[in-house]
């Protein structure tokens, strides 16, 4: 071993050491109830800054054979499929046939801070022996041939994928959002296979920094128009404002030109696309940033509006100001839309789906389903579930309640990660678990194995 690796060896050792000290002692005194956070008036502490953050994730340990995740009551969970390879993102075909985007990030970013050196440290020590390997950057598609709840067919529908996230059907155009591009393809009902080498109908915010590289995706309810949603930079700007250029934002895109328009800013990581169907509304969950507290920024799930902005980086909250970001921005604070719904600091929501089908008992009809994949900043871990938030009116109407949970074991490991959620054909809840490599299907307990693919 060289000197040189010696030293970085050492140095990074002993700023792991450090980070776990600072953030040990910044956690333990935390005794804030998250509960606080839920809804559309979060209770907001005073921010709080630090060398480096409290980090605190969860080692990977995976599922144990024949092990699943907890469901409240009157639900019944099972493994639709196992041995999968990151599956981030599920999408419905009208077949009933199931998409699966199974997709890792393109690569280590540059390391510009202490803190990003030792976050990477952090996240491959808790990586653990779960999380899985093997082919990924492809979509996986899951039929049920005979119509009995059981997808039988389990193959690979179309590779060579830049780190994919979103996908979109209208018509007999597929549409995929890697990460660096907007893609379209040929598809027929019933294909198992896409072999086409699609069309890139748009470029799309990548490298060499791709911090947020996650592309969600959704077509309006007529089909014309394609949203994808663009995550910044980094946390807090800290990279500069010319590398977050069209980025924490939501485009708007023509389907078949290509032409794009900022349709929504300010937003740090949009996730989730999708249109709540009684208002026509777009909505997104969003990812807010860290590094100022525990108990700050509450991530959250908000309609969103043609030409609004939403604080990132300048405000969180509305016109709540982030004293980091230099020079300031009053103009911008005055003008930032406050979110629609809290759903707690930290809680990483990554999936949104509304359920208007049957498959579910009638207390879940009509909300949002939000999968939490989960903190890496707080003593107390939050999220690590899926919740539903009840809807009226188009908007949210009470208190989130855990729907899927026990992806954490009781020695605080996480067995699984949700990310995306989305429903089957039969009304059946679907959710991707990325760590756990499996998608998990959600029906009512009462209705037994009934909840075929129609």
């Amino acid at each position: 071993m060289s000197t040189r690796t010696l030293f970085s060896t050492a140095a990074s050792a002993l700023l792991l050491t450090t980070a776990l000290a600072i953030g040990h002692g910044a956690l333990a005194a935390d005794d804030f109830d998250p509960k606080t956070q839920i809804g559309p008036d979060p209770k907001l502490p005073e921010p709080q800054q630090y060398l480096f953050p409290p980090m605190n994730v969860a080692k990977v340990v995976g599922w144990k054979e024949g092990a699943t995740p907890k469901v409240a009551d009157g639900l019944k969970v099972e493994a639709l499929a196992t041995g999968l390879h990151h599956p981030r993102e599920l999408y419905a075909l009208p077949n009933g046939d199931i998409l699966v985007v199974e997709s890792q990030g393109p690569g280590v970013e540059p390391v510009s801070r202490p803190k990003n050196l030792v976050m990477g440290l952090i996240m491959s020590i808790s990586a653990g022996s779960g999380g899985g390997g093997g082919e990924s950057n492809r979509i996986t598609i899951l039929r049920d041939a005979d119509k009995d709840g059981k997808f039988e067919v389990n193959q690979v529908f179309l590779d060579k994928l830049t780190s994919p996230f979103g996908v979109a059907l209208v018509g007999s155009d597929l549409y995929v959002a890697n990460t660096d591009s907007l893609m379209r393809y040929p598809y027929k009902e019933g294909d198992l296979k896409i072999t086409d080498p699609g069309t890139p109908l748009l470029e799309l915010p990548g490298g060499p920094i791709d911090h947020h590289w996650t592309k969600s995706l959704t077509a309006s309810p007529d089909g014309k128009l394609l949203y994808v949603g663009v995550g910044s930079n980094s946390n807090a700007a800290e990279n500069g404002m010319e590398a977050e250029k069209n980025r924490a934002a939501i485009w708007e895109v023509d389907r078949e030109s290509g032409r794009s328009r900022i349709f929504a800013s300010g937003l740090r990581n949009p996730n989730g696309l999708t249109f709540e169907p009684s208002s026509g509304a777009l909505w997104t969950v969003v990812n807010e940033r860290d590094e100022l507290g525990p108990d700050l920024v509450p991530d959250y799930m908000t309609s969103v509006k043609d030409g609004a902005f939403y604080g990132w980086p300048y405000s969180y909250y509305g016109q709540h100001v982030d004293p980091r970001v230099k020079p300031e921005r009053p103009d911008l604070v005055a003008k930032a839309i406050k979110p629609d719904y809290a759903l707690s600091s930290h809680v990483a929501p990554l999936g949104l789906a509304f359920n208007t089908g049957n498959g579910l008992p009638d207390h879940y009809r009509g909300g949002a389903f939000v999968g939490e994949h989960g903190s890496w900043d707080r003593d107390h871990y939050n999220g690590y579930k899926v919740v539903y938030v009840p809807f009226a009116d188009g908007k949210p109407n009470g208190m989130a309640e855990d729907v899927v949970t026990g992806f954490l074991n009781d020695d605080g490991e996480a067995q699984g990660r949700p990310v995306g959620v989305a429903f089957d054909k039969s009304g059946a809840l679907l959710i991707a678990d990325d760590v756990g490599n499996t998608v998990w299907r959600v029906t009512n307990a009462a209705a037994g194995n009934t909840a075929a693919v129609q």
